[in-house]
């Protein structure tokens, strides 16, 4: 008889895994509600806990599945070094999350697609003042992100893999802010052509077919493609 009691950090191991295993992750929070930054450090400035499993926004729902609900890992994979301070917090997709995880993720976008490049400045000097009103000594940074316009988008039909999806727009947000962004939301694209992501439009973590959320996010002329990855 199969043994059915397959870890979710086996997942993780893309190249070898068989079809059923690549639609576990993140399985057992479906249904979870949405709340926007539900973690925090468990103390000012911001006292929500290291770990939870009943809520999740975006971020938070990619960083707990893809530590498969440990707090050691996920600490690793949420704060640079593991070291739990909110100004060590990779609150950048873009910058922190990408260039402190590069162990985890390989970005394999030019696989699915012809690419272009998204070249932001993050000034998260001001962002911190602006936001948190915390005085801290941070250059600004040019970043530039490879993605696929939404039109140069191929059909993802491989049945071995799991990619983490980032999206990426163009948000007129830096005078509200105090920095531009690159990166806006995130997602597992599964092999059965769904994408499983913590929703804010349906309130939950939910599957949603992945072209037509694709089709869905290509009217509006400031969402410009994906980034995807594999997860190493």
């Amino acid at each position: 008889m199969k043994n059915k009691s397959l870890s979710i950090l086996s997942l993780l191991i893309i190249t070898s895994c068989s079809k059923p295993q690549n639609y576990y992750i993140g399985e057992q929070y479906l249904g979870s509600k949405y709340v926007l930054d539900p973690l925090g450090e468990e103390k000012a400035p911001d006292i929500d806990p290291l770990i939870r499993f009943d809520a999740f926004d975006c971020v938070t729902f990619v960083e707990t599945s893809l530590a498969d609900g440990d707090v050691e890992k996920l600490n690793k994979i949420r704060y640079k070094n593991g070291k739990v301070d909110f100004v060590n917090r990779n609150h950048f997709t873009s910058l922190d999350w990408v260039q402190n995880n590069a162990y985890l993720i390989e970005n394999v976008s030019h696989q699915y697609g012809k690419t272009a490049l998204r070249t932001a400045v993050i000034d998260k000097q001001n962002w911190f003042k602006r936001i948190h009103n915390i005085d801290v000594n941070i250059p600004k940074q040019t970043v530039k992100m490879e993605y696929i316009p939404y039109s140069a988008l191929q059909q993802i039909t491989t049945e071995k893999t799991l990619l983490v999806m980032f999206v990426v727009d163009n948000p007129k947000i830096a005078d509200k802010i105090g920095t531009d962004l690159i990166v806006s939301h995130m997602g597992f694209v599964l092999p059965n052509g769904k994408l499983r992501h913590a929703s804010k439009i349906y309130g939950r973590v939910v599957d949603v077919d992945f072209k037509e959320y694709i089709d869905k996010r290509s009217q509006n002329k400031n969402n410009l493609g994906v980034i995807l990855w594999k997860i190493k």
